[in-house]
């Protein structure tokens, strides 16, 4: 079965920092591009960041730049992101994805074929 398990979400206070972990399972992640997204309450989901299947081409959406990094480990099947210097805008369930691409990276959540099941990012003032 595939599976995309993501963690490293909680609370924490304005300015402090996490890390997302997504851990891959059931295809073959060196082959997918992924991405990272976020939805929060009574918001569209959109955007954080995307990088190609060899993870030598990050992107990231204005939201993250100069303050989150995408990152992965092929040979651990698994992708993170670190996040600093958070705020309270920054509070949703964040998810990871993986699209069939082996050249580029994904920027429209429509390319994804796998979804994980999100992890909760909380942000206090």
């Amino acid at each position: 079965d595939v599976q995309l398990q993501a963690s490293g979400g909680g609370l924490v206070q304005a300015g402090g920092s996490l890390r997302l972990s997504c851990a891959a399972s059931g295809f073959t992640f060196p082959d997918y591009a992924i991405g990272w997204f976020r939805q929060a309450p009574g918001k569209e989901r959109e955007g954080v960041s995307y990088m190609n299947s060899n993870g030598d081409r990050p992107c990231y959406a204005d939201l993250a730049k100069g303050r989150f990094t995408v990152s992965r480990d092929n040979a651990k099947n698994s992708v993170f992101l670190q996040m600093n210097n958070l705020n309270r805008e920054d509070t949703a369930v964040y998810y990871c994805a993986a699209g069939d691409s082996t050249s580029t990276y994904l920027a429209d959540e429509t390319e994804y074929e796998y979804w994980g099941q999100g992890t909760q990012v909380t942000v206090s003032s």
